[in-house]
């Protein structure tokens, strides 16, 4: 497969995706089109491969997996929430509105890079130690990725947290782990194409970096912290999970330093008062 023919067949579903969008003011073919935009490229990319080997029917596997369930996940959150509050005052605007849906097929075919370049490349015979690490990192990426989206989705439709915030399972330990998950499953299948790779398709580097920068620094973190904070921001507990937990890589919470600061603070005005601790007189 060329990367032509990837970049043809993501805009044609995303072209399709904007009509039946914009025309019937909805945003329920929104984030099902990203999905099978990776499906469709990587089962396409397979059939017209003459003889593809183990190799590059594992890579589109695990797009088609990865795919498949995000695109059911993000259809079963649509058709309860009903829209998608991103798309309030665009998909009214067909300027506004196209531009999104461009911008997502052109997102498409950079981040699938790693596959469709291993797909024009002659099949391996076998590949090295570190890269079979790749697709037990995807795992890894894979089901952080579903136990986080599950347990948000859970707590998010029970009435009585429809004020408050998720910070339990995965959540106490991120921020954001489902897109800790979702860089973890691109940078895997990166490196399990990886050996594929001969001269200019090492360029399918691109493809992870892409999704990395568009979670961490565009459209994915940054949003969500801005609303969260907007919503959240006078609430003391949210400022202590900010303060505690990690932004994006999964990690133990870090300790809570206000009581020692208090304890400090509490020592330093005995001091100055002239009170001595009773443990400093027992000392004595």
């Amino acid at each position: 497969m060329t990367i032509l023919l990837a970049l043809g067949i993501s805009l044609g579903i995303n072209t399709l995706g904007f009509v039946l969008g914009f025309v019937g003011r909805t945003d329920r073919y929104t984030d099902i089109s990203y999905s099978l935009s990776f499906i469709i490229i990587a089962v396409a990319g397979i059939i017209l491969t003459p003889a593809p080997g183990w190799h590059a029917m594992l890579l589109v596997a695990m797009v088609v997996i990865w795919g498949g369930r995000l695109g059911l996940y993000l259809l079963i959150r649509i058709v309860r929430t009903g829209k998608d509050a991103r798309f309030d005052g665009r998909r009214e605007s067909f300027a506004r509105f196209s531009r999104f849906w461009i911008l997502q097929a052109l997102s498409v075919w950079i981040i699938i890079l790693p596959v469709t370049l291993t797909l024009g490349a002659p099949p391996l015979q076998r590949i090295p130690f570190w890269a079979q690490l790749g697709p037990l990192l995807w795992l890894t990426g894979l089901a952080m990725e579903t136990i986080s989206d599950y347990q948000k989705f859970r707590f998010r439709n029970r009435p009585e947290n429809r004020e408050s915030f998720i910070r339990s399972g995965l959540w106490k330990y991120s921020r954001h782990p489902n897109y800790f998950g979702e860089i973890l499953v691109w940078w895997s299948i990166w490196l399990t194409a990886l050996p594929g790779f001969h001269g200019m398709n090492h360029l399918g580097i691109i493809g992870p970096l892409f999704i990395t920068i568009l979670i961490l620094f565009v459209s994915g973190v940054p949003i969500l912290e801005k609303k969260s904070n907007e919503k959240y921001g006078h609430d003391p507990s949210w400022k202590q999970y900010v303060a505690k937990t990690n932004r994006i890589v999964p990690w133990f919470p870090r300790r809570n330093e206000e009581n020692g600061d208090s304890n400090a603070g509490s020592q330093g005005q005995l001091k100055k008062s002239g009170v001595v601790p009773l443990k400093k007189t027992l000392k004595k």
